[in-house]
């Protein structure tokens, strides 16, 4: 029998990927473990508290880490922790896939690189319908930690730095969930492009409420919440991937009056810590 656990972190965006397949994401300081254990026999079991997650995605992660012969003999039990509220775009998707990924690679192939353990929750992602682009974005920012700007189509980064520790994610999540169609994006994807290129000068906050404006244009969202939290003090705001989140980064001393700005919607707000911690795993 073997046992391991990874911990993976969620993230927020900055550059929403849909229209051009590059993206722009910041990693933030809630996570998901994934227990997975293994104990003869044939099988996968999932644990998790929440219902609505997508066995599908899970299985599919496994299957791209364990090869045919090692899931006929073994049972794989995987039980998912979360702190990520699922469904509003802040990537709990990539961490848990990530994290299964990460934990079963421990396991059945150790020596296996970052990139090959990214890309098995990515694949998995794109063939169960999770994600249309696969969020290589959003997947490198849960990884990695940090700062992370990247081509999806072709799988790159092209920056990585460390986020200042100074700064916290307000992130207001909507009582109303409803987006708009995700595909009209693309009628902004010169404005995305634009967002993608700022990012990758690290001119991370210009990109990250240039975003905003557009996003929250077409996914239901006022695009004057974003105005009013750079009123507020926010360094940058917008609509977390395809909402209906919305997060605004922040100095610590402008916190209060970001959840005041927020506070006359209906909805609930979370504070989390910016995240520049890589993914962990160990064996238990």
């Amino acid at each position: 029998m073997v046992k391991t656990i990874a911990t993976v972190h969620g993230a927020v965006s900055l550059v929403n990927a849909i229209a051009t397949k590059k993206g722009a994401t910041l990693g933030i300081d809630l996570k998901v473990s994934a227990t997975v254990e293994t104990t003869p026999g044939k099988g996968i079991t999932i644990q998790s508290e929440n219902k609505s997650l997508s066995s599908r995605l899970i299985n599919k992660t496994v299957e791209k880490i364990v090869s045919q012969k090692d899931l006929e003999k073994n049972n794989i039990s995987i039980t998912l922790d979360s702190q990520i509220p699922l469904g509003y775009g802040l990537k709990s998707s990539s961490a848990i896939s990530s994290a299964v990924s990460l934990a079963c690679a421990r396991i059945f192939k150790p020596k296996l690189n970052d990139q090959n353990i990214l890309l098995a929750g990515i694949d998995a992602s794109i063939e169960t319908k999770v994600s249309i682009t696969g969020a290589y974005d959003d997947a490198c920012s849960c990884y990695f930690g940090g700062f992370n700007v990247t081509d999806n189509e072709k799988k790159r980064r092209v920056r990585h730095e460390k986020i200042p520790t100074n700064l916290n994610a307000v992130i207001f999540l909507p009582k109303n969930r409803r987006r708009g169609n995700i595909k009209n994006l693309k009628t902004l994807s010169t404005i995305f492009e634009d967002a993608w290129e700022l990012a990758k000068k690290s001119r991370y906050w210009d990109a990250m409420t240039i975003n905003g404006w557009a996003t929250s244009t077409i996914l239901n969202s006022d695009p004057q919440i974003i105005t009013n939290l750079l009123e507020s003090g926010a360094l940058g705001a917008s609509v977390s991937g395809n909402g209906p989140s919305i997060a605004a980064i922040t100095k610590k001393e402008n916190e209060y009056e970001i959840k005041k700005t927020f506070s006359g919607l209906e909805g609930s707000v979370i504070v989390s810590k910016v995240n520049n911690k890589k993914a962990e795993v160990h064996e238990v």
